[in-house]
This record gives C-alpha cells, sequence and structure tokens, in this order.
C-alpha cells in the first residue's frame, strides 16, 4: 500500500508534500485493534492540516510499552487498515520507544497527542515549535479503547 512508507522513503515523502505547501499534521500511536476512539481522534487530527502523517510502534515497540501480550494485531495488519482509513495519509512505522527521531525527519506543522498528555510533556515538541509549528491534544472518546476491548473479550470467555 502506497501510504505506508518505509523511514528510507520518508525523507522524500517529507520534501515532496513541503515543496506543494502541504500543512503536515503527525500524531503517533500504537493502534492495536482499531477502534471508534482511534477514527475520531485520527479525524479530529487530519482537520487541523492537510495530510496526516501518523507514526506508528512496531511490534517490538508495543511489546516493551505495553508487556508481552501486545500487540494483538501484528504490524504489517496494523499499518494496512490504519493506512486504510480515508482521513490517514501517510503512516511509517518506528521501532524506538518514542517517535522522536521520526518526528525529527517529518517536522510537522502541528504535532498532535491525546489529551492525557501534558503538553510539555509531548516528545517532539521541541522540535516542532523550533521550526515554528504548534503542538495540540486532543479529547478521547470516554470509555474506547484496545484495553477495554481486550477485557471484554477475556471476559466473555472467562464467564
Amino acid at each position: 500500500m502506497e501510504s505506508v512508507v518505509s523511514r528510507d522513503q520518508l525523507g522524500q515523502v517529507i520534501s515532496g508534500l513541503k515543496r506543494d505547501g502541504k500543512k503536515i499534521v503527525f500524531t503517533n500511536g500504537c493502534f492495536d485493534i482499531l477502534h471508534r476512539g482511534h477514527v475520531e481522534y485520527l479525524t479530529k487530527a487530519k482537520a487541523l492540516g492537510d495530510v496526516l502523517f501518523v507514526g506508528m510502534n512496531t511490534d517490538a515497540s508495543v511489546r516493551r510499552l505495553k508487556g508481552p501480550s501486545r500487540p494483538i494485531v501484528c504490524q504489517d495488519d496494523r499499518a494496512m487498515v490504519l493506512a486504510a482509513l480515508r482521513v490517514v495519509d501517510y503512516v511509517c512505522l518506528f521501532d524506538e520507544d518514542t517517535p522522536y527521531e521520526l518526528i525529527k525527519t517529518v517536522v510537522p506543522d502541528v504535532l498532535v497527542k491525546g489529551s492525557d498528555w501534558k503538553k510539555d510533556a509531548i516528545v517532539g515538541k521541541d522540535i516542532v515549535e523550533a521550526a515554528g509549528g504548534t503542538v495540540q491534544t486532543i479529547e478521547f472518546v470516554p470509555n474506547r479503547s484496545t484495553t477495554d476491548i481486550v477485557k471484554k473479550i477475556v471476559d466473555s470467555i472467562t464467564h
């Protein structure tokens, strides 16, 4: 799928978007078991610019962050499903624990995270603001999370 780009392709994609004067919005996450909360969040993020670029944690990165039982869905499948969403323009996987290096390459006009993050703690804030961009947070849809879905599945099996 063309909208899933490798780290090697990233520089060329970004320079083309910037040359065309596109306002780039960047967000990141695991996106394990894509759900309504993800879709609403990504839709709000896309509304902040012309192009939505999503950094997605690799399987190894998700395991380090969420534990050995995650991700539920493998990285190739997560990337394909995420890239198929109408509001997502590009997906790039990152293996690090944070998207800092990816943000350094993209240097988006708008960096977006969920409202559970304090703006000063958002990774890449320094890069984006130094380049004249902005950092914004978006409210989550209540009671919508992969953790909740996994719990519901486990509860349905054990009861």
